[in-house]
């Protein structure tokens, strides 16, 4: 099923920028002279746009598929009564529409919000959270997401995200004209060759390496704001109990790789620090809501 959502999502962002270029004339980003700029910038910002938004406006129902969480549409006992109750309270201290409540089946302690405005998001919690975790702690991870909400970090991100895209495939194509011609310099065609199609892939994924520090740092310091969130929607002392009690259990989350920078907490150790983390370490975040 995962297989089956990522292609047609892919499948869809080239129907969409395919039909935004026709509407706006751009062809080809190259001519007999080389490289168009104006018209190469124009087709890497729709495709990175594109994709950006549309995974976001596709966020909510890939997060039910991905995670295989069961929306709350009518409570079948009382933890999904005082869910309810509780994401309902929290919106309205956020002042926000009330999202969709779920739960998703996972041993893990997690939760996680998406949607494409906050007016229209979905916020889900573990059951193993549900099991293991106090009410209040709960209460104060819910405030934690519905802080990710109220903040618009979904929207923002995205377009981090197809600032990041539109730039490194408009850098990547240079970079590999560049070398294409440097390869082909006693060459008499005008057209590029073959290594111009294998120098992109390979600087797409360089760059794209380099340009996710920018979306990591975003992520990070947006943990801390949705932490300061929770801390004020619930209480301060629950927040940092919840984290406390996230840090103490040293399993890995088995959440969909989509929807890790989504969660409350990282789900694997970083490889070169914080640089590649979407998340701060815990302590850190501890530390920040005990110096508010």
């Amino acid at each position: 099923m995962r297989i089956i959502l990522f292609l047609l999502t892919n499948l869809a962002v080239i129907v969409i920028a395919g039909v935004v270029l026709s509407l706006l004339g751009v062809n080809g980003y190259m001519n007999s002279n080389g490289l168009d700029f104006s018209s190469l910038l124009i087709f890497c910002g729709v495709f990175g746009f594109v994709g950006s938004f549309v995974s976001l406006f596709l966020s909510k129902f890939m997060a039910k598929r991905g995670s295989g969480a069961v929306v709350i549409k009518t409570p079948r006992n009382h933890k999904e009564v005082w869910l309810l109750d509780t994401v309902k309270e929290l919106s309205e201290k956020a002042n926000i529409r009330m999202p969709e409540v779920a739960v998703f089946p996972s041993h893990d302690a997690n939760a996680f919000a998406t949607g494409w405005n906050k007016n229209d998001a979905l916020v889900a919690v573990s059951s193993g959270m549900l099991e293991r975790f106090p009410p209040n702690e709960i209460k104060a991870v819910l405030g934690h997401e519905i802080g990710h909400v109220a903040n618009g970090d979904m929207v923002t991100l995205s377009l981090i995200q197809g600032v990041v895209n539109t730039f490194v495939m408009f850098f990547a194509r240079i970079a590999a004209y560049a070398v294409d011609q440097f390869l082909r310099k006693n060459d008499d065609e005008s057209s590029v060759g073959f290594g111009y199609y294998i120098a992109t892939f390979v600087f797409e994924i360089v760059f794209g390496v380099l340009a996710s520090m920018i979306v990591m740092w975003f992520s990070r310091f947006r943990e801390f704001r949705a932490d300061e969130a929770g801390a004020r929607l619930a209480d301060k002392k629950s927040m940092i109990s919840a984290l406390a009690r996230l840090q103490q259990e040293h399993e890995q989350t088995h959440m969909p790789d989509s929807m890790l920078a989504f969660g409350i907490r990282q789900g694997r150790r970083p490889t070169l620090g914080e640089l590649f983390s979407s998340h701060p370490p815990i302590e850190n975040r501890i530390k920040a809501l005990q110096d508010l």
